[in-house]
């Protein structure tokens, strides 16, 4: 028996190493066991009997190129993250994708109400994943380590977090870690100018991602200040290591930590998460909460949850769009 072929497009393929083909890798594994599964940046016009396209503006043009050759082959389309909350309200080309494909998937749970109403139904929500880490058992006690994990650019709102760092400038027991390279110059050279100023900052540019995932299992807190998120993954890493988050009030976090998340502040405001995290080293009570949370949530991100959610929606769209004249 043939099993089905399956492509992946992904505009982002190994060498960019971003969230987008973090994602096209993993969902590749989890469909592997029950189909043929290739990763492309772009469809090449291959003889697939579905595609999942990753990013409605990005994929925009294989999206287009597959439902003309392909008019009754199914079609899944992926809302990442700047695609969901930005491009579909101003780029007709990520529009004709939504309206293009047959099935939609966000990555939060939340992803669903910044869709046009007369798609909503089309959606799915798929949680991503990661394999768990034991919390550690006992992180130094003399100071409270912060991390924050993400690219230098604008969507990451890098300078809340530098703000809020130059905030905490006098409490020595407070340290900001920070890794991410520096996709925008400028931002990057303020956080070389802080880390210079401040000892208590320190910028350790990209690193690998088993060292990442390290430092996020070693830190007291992660502090996710984005502005724009389709469902950050380093989020979710912090939630299955134990880590406790702090996290701007945005939907794509939001629907991964839930609405009543006790670590929010609005995003852009740098006093609020520089009072949290004040309140997280003075509070003997607010660390172990948020702790209690993370772990609370942290099975709904296991690996074995997100492929079965990937593998049935996968499953349903090939049972309800079959091929004419094929009995496999």
């Amino acid at each position: 028996m043939h099993r089905r072929k399956l492509v992946i497009v992904t505009p982002a393929l190994a060498d960019a190493n971003n969230g987008n083909w973090q994602t096209a890798r993993r969902w590749r594994q989890m469909l592997a066991p029950a189909y043929r599964v290739r990763l492309a940046a772009a469809w090449d016009g291959g003889d697939d009997d579905l595609m999942v396209a990753l990013h409605a503006r990005r994929s925009a043009p294989s999206v287009a190129a597959w439902r003309a050759a392909q008019p009754r082959r199914p079609l899944l389309l992926v809302l990442t993250g700047t695609d969901l909350y930005r491009d579909i309200h101003a780029d007709a080309d990520a529009r004709r994708s939504l309206q293009t494909a047959d099935a939609l998937v966000v990555l939060n749970a939340l992803g669903a109400r910044s869709l046009p109403a007369d798609l909503q139904a089309r959606c799915h929500v798929v949680l991503q994943s990661c394999p768990a880490r034991q919390p550690l058992p006992a992180k130094p006690q003399r100071h409270l380590r912060a991390l924050m994990v993400g690219h230098l650019r604008d969507e990451k709102d890098p300078l809340t977090y530098l703000r809020a760092a130059a905030r905490l400038a006098g409490r020595a027991d407070i340290r900001l870690d920070h890794i991410g390279g520096a996709l925008d110059p400028a931002l990057g050279a303020q956080a070389r100018a802080l880390a210079a100023a401040q000892p208590s900052y320190r910028w350790l540019g990209a690193l690998p991602h088993a060292a990442t995932r390290r430092r996020i299992q070693q830190a007291h807190l992660l502090v996710h200040p984005s502005r724009m998120e389709g469902g950050a993954h380093v989020v979710i890493e912090a939630l299955r290591s134990g880590t406790p988050v702090l996290a701007s009030r945005i939907d794509g976090n939001l629907g991964l930590l839930g609405a009543d998340w006790p670590g929010l502040f609005d995003p852009g405001d740098d006093a609020a998460l520089a009072a949290l995290l004040q309140r997280t080293r003075d509070d003997a009570a607010m660390l172990p909460a948020l702790a209690e949370r993370a772990a609370q949530r942290a099975p709904l991100f296991a690996p074995a949850a997100e492929a079965a959610t990937l593998q049935a929606l996968v499953a349903g769209l090939l049972t309800t769009h079959p091929i004419p004249g094929d009995h496999r």
